[in-house]
């Protein structure tokens, strides 16, 4: 197909069309070091809202337990996926073995000193750090960025500047937002916080993960537009 006639293809399909914000959406012509970010909850939801894989819509997961509130932007990065790179990368850096990834895209929280009262949109995002958090047997990493041009922490550009009760708001979050008050044992654990550069280095293994996966439907997109129309068939016969 000539590109020129593909190019406007994409183009009308964009404009149509609302993007899957999982495959639909480019991660960013920057990435790692800045990325896109589909926000999932805000600071004040009570719900814990989740991306459905399936359809690209936001749906509720479950009521927030108790008084757990994430205390910054929570979302996805687009176009990652935490598989077997992700969790090989997780084991080798704690010496843990058989680690796998989750499964999802990969996490990010986003910080912001706006309030941003809904979720559902799209940010950019600068990458400072990270969680490594293991949720049973897999790696389950939390991206943690800045807002992009943000009047506060805009400039940021690794965790070492990020004030460290801010960084235990976000561990304490993370470690208790899925457990029972006095349980015995605890589901997750985070065994680092990480840098700037491991963080980049997180998000290069998930985007690799991704493609793995799912790089089929972009070539599989393009295969569609280049075959000829039984139309164009018909009258070229």
């Amino acid at each position: 197909m000539d590109k020129t006639l593909e190019a406007a293809l994409w183009k009308m399909m964009q404009t149509l069309f609302k993007a899957h914000p999982w495959h639909g959406v480019s991660i960013g012509e920057h990435a790692p070091a800045q990325v896109t970010a589909y926000i999932e909850i805000v600071p004040t939801d009570a719900i814990k809202y989740e991306l459905d894989k399936t359809t690209g819509h936001l749906k509720v997961d479950r009521p927030q337990k108790y008084s757990n509130h994430c205390p910054t932007l929570y979302g996805l990065i687009p176009q990652t996926y935490c598989g077997a790179r992700v969790g090989a990368f997780c084991a080798e850096r704690t010496g843990r073995p058989a680690l796998d990834g989750d499964g999802d895209p990969l996490d990010i929280c986003v910080l912001t000193e706006k309030p941003i009262h809904h979720s559902d949109i799209l940010v950019q995002a600068i990458p400072i750090g990270g969680l490594r958090m293991i949720d049973g047997n897999e790696a389950d990493d939390k991206i943690i960025a800045v807002l992009r041009s943000d009047e506060v922490y805009g400039e940021w550009r690794d965790i070492s500047e990020c004030p460290k009760n801010l960084v235990e708001r976000l561990r304490h979050y993370f470690l208790t937002y899925k457990e029972i008050p006095g349980a015995a044992e605890r589901r997750t654990e985070i065994t680092h916080v990480y840098d700037a550069a491991e963080a980049h280095r997180v998000i290069q293994l998930s985007r690799e993960d991704y493609l793995a996966s799912y790089g089929q439907f972009e070539t599989l997109l393009n295969q569609a537009l280049a075959a000829p129309s039984s139309e164009t068939q018909a009258m070229t016969a």
